[in-house]
């Protein structure tokens, strides 16, 4: 059942807006953080859970508000212990969340709009136009959902365990608090379907929900942004959450090629890009990722690694190389195993940071530039 239009969802709101919430309704400020933590930490799906709250206070919540949730229509498990959730959203949209467990330490990538405006030639996200923007209830609720499923089926690795370990830890386990279970989600990573800086006005908030000590209680440390370079958006995004991580998806070191393969980079290139990643504020010792898609033959020659050497060395810095997953419909091809290493050691070689990631999720369409919504046969 769609809740009426004229109802508040909860989980669009962070805790500060919804002390502001309740106090328009006359309810004392602490109320807002005993709802908080049952939707979040308790994963209250109703008013009538929450058993420390009055029931005429509950009677009235449910009149003027109620809890969203998803739940996948279907998951789907890789070879390599990779899972794919479908969601589908009350307008009929469907959106994609993938889980990727590497030694226990499950990331999570998830959506943050329905479709993608940007066209980057090699993604097949982007062969969907952007039909919306996912509201922040939804980017939440995919965590939630899948937070539920590991509950009862946590996640198992292949034999060998995986690789690429560091793609999205920026820390060791000290930070946490507590050791890891196989239920845990230890990493968010908005790298999923959409451009998240595109949809800040929801981005923003999710995020705040997801650090809340009162909320998701996930370390601002464990969460990163990825983007494909909208310059004044990263600036907003330094200025309102300074202390998450910023991805950046580069991909090539001229803007002839950029301009090419990424359409952004005509509005925004290079120059401007790493001058905006230079300016970011980031906190301590943390460094920009720099996401960079090899494409065979296009820009994995020794001489793109001395290029990205140069324009990226007076930033802090570290880089993920992405051997291109192949997929139907798209000319480029995967990078042979001979230049990714050549270019991995180039730049190993001179102290820079690299993580070649090994491809996970390929053969259920989960691994990078691979989501696409199948919900309706698309």
């Amino acid at each position: 059942m769609i809740p009426s239009a004229t109802k508040t969802d909860l989980k669009n709101l962070t805790l500060p807006d919804l002390e502001l919430f309740l106090r328009g309704k006359g309810k004392e400020r602490f109320r807002a953080t005993q709802i908080f933590k049952w939707i979040y930490q308790q994963d209250a799906r109703t008013f009538e859970e929450m058993t420390n709250i009055s029931k005429s206070l509950r009677a009235e919540l449910a009149e003027i508000a109620f809890i969203s949730q998803l739940e996948p229509e279907a998951v789907e498990v890789g070879s390599d212990g990779t899972r794919k959730y479908l969601f589908n959203l009350v307008d009929g949209n469907g959106v994609e969340a993938v889980l990727i467990p590497i030694e226990g330490r499950n990331t999570l990538c998830i959506s943050s709009q329905a479709g993608c405006a940007m066209g980057c030639e090699f993604c097949l996200t982007g062969t969907f136009k952007l039909t919306r923007n996912l509201t922040t209830a939804e980017i939440v609720n995919q965590i939630m959902a899948v937070k539920r499923d590991l509950a009862g089926n946590p996640p198992t690795l292949p034999a060998d365990g995986g690789e690429g370990r560091g793609d999205f830890d920026d820390s060791d386990d000290s930070d946490d608090g507590h050791q890891q279970s196989p239920a845990d989600i230890r990493n968010i990573v908005l790298m999923g379907m959409g451009e998240p800086l595109h949809n800040l006005d929801n981005v923003i908030p999710a995020i705040k929900i997801m650090i809340d000590g009162n909320g998701l209680q996930f370390s601002n440390r464990r969460v990163t942004v990825s983007t494909c370079g909208l310059v004044p958006e990263m600036e907003r995004l330094g200025r309102e959450l300074p202390t998450v991580n910023l991805a950046v998806s580069l991909n090539a070191t001229t803007d002839e090629l950029r301009d090419r393969i990424m359409p952004v980079n005509r509005r925004y290139p290079i120059r401007e890009l790493l001058a905006a990643c230079k300016g970011f504020p980031l906190p301590g010792r943390r460094k920009v990722t720099f996401e960079y898609v090899m494409l065979g033959g296009v820009n994995d020659t020794l001489e793109d690694a001395k290029r990205l050497l140069r324009l990226i060395s007076d930033i802090p810095n570290k880089v993920n190389l992405i051997p291109f997953n192949e997929h139907e419909g798209c000319g480029f091809k995967a990078p042979t195993r001979a230049a990714v290493d050549a270019f991995h050691k180039y730049l190993i070689d001179r102290h820079v940071t690299v993580i070649t990631r090994d491809s996970r999720g390929g053969d259920i369409s989960a691994a990078c530039g691979q989501l696409k919504g199948r919900l309706k046969g698309g």
